[in-house]
């Protein structure tokens, strides 16, 4: 697993946001660049072999692609992405240079909105930079 992709204080509060906003529910927390990937929290219960370098490789991938595929449509700008597993769920928030996925256990649409607007607030602090 990588390392130090961000200050400590950013991955603390980008830790601190997600469990405020998702609260016991929350799974892991992994910030994400086009070439590296760090996971800021994962929660005691789960393990630790998660192949994290793939699955990043297709989440920022598909990123990508979806903007293009759906920009200038009559839904509007792209604003995030869920996923619904069997176990979980997973939901990513990208910048044009950098992602978050927080995964959960089930959460409401509110508790996703939550989240979501919280993490971009981090992501947009740090563009500004």
């Amino acid at each position: 697993m990588a390392s130090g992709l961000l200050p400590a204080e950013t991955a603390d509060r980008i830790e601190t946001t997600c469990r405020t906003a998702v609260g016991d529910s929350l799974r892991s927390v992994t910030y994400f660049t086009r070439d590296d990937y760090e996971q800021l929290y994962l929660r005691d219960d789960l393990e630790r072999d998660a192949d994290l370098s793939t699955f990043i490789g297709h989440e920022w991938r598909e990123f990508s692609t979806t903007r293009a595929a759906y920009e200038g449509s009559e839904l509007g700008a792209y604003r995030y992405t869920i996923r619904a597993f069997e176990n979980g769920f997973l939901v990513r928030v990208t910048s044009e240079r950098e992602g978050i996925f927080v995964t959960t256990d089930g959460l409401t649409m509110k508790d996703f909105e939550e989240v979501v607007t919280a993490v971009r607030s981090v992501l947009e602090g740090r563009s500004r930079d």
